[in-house]
């Protein structure tokens, strides 16, 4: 719990310093951490170690917003058509 009340002023400490409120630390944080462990996951991923189920499970998103990260980032994939069952 010292831990948690450590972070907690450590933040309202920055957000005093700042122009910037804890909330908008806060997502500043969470934006940083999901980009690092996307990137770790696209290494895996690069190298054939990982399948993308697996990734998204991990980052608990959609298999379409992963592959929009892939595009944005320029990296190479399968490009899966829906093709008419008619």
């Amino acid at each position: 719990m010292s831990n948690l009340k450590n972070i907690k002023s450590a933040i309202e400490n920055y957000a005093n310093d700042s122009n910037l409120t804890e909330l908008q630390i806060i997502e500043k944080l969470e934006n940083h951490y999901f980009n690092k462990k996307v990137n770790e996951n696209l290494r895996l991923y690069k190298k054939g170690k990982k399948k993308v189920s697996d990734i998204t499970k991990d980052l608990k998103i959609s298999p379409r917003k992963f592959y929009a990260i892939l595009e944005k980032k320029k990296i190479e994939h399968k490009k899966y058509k829906k093709s008419d069952l008619k």
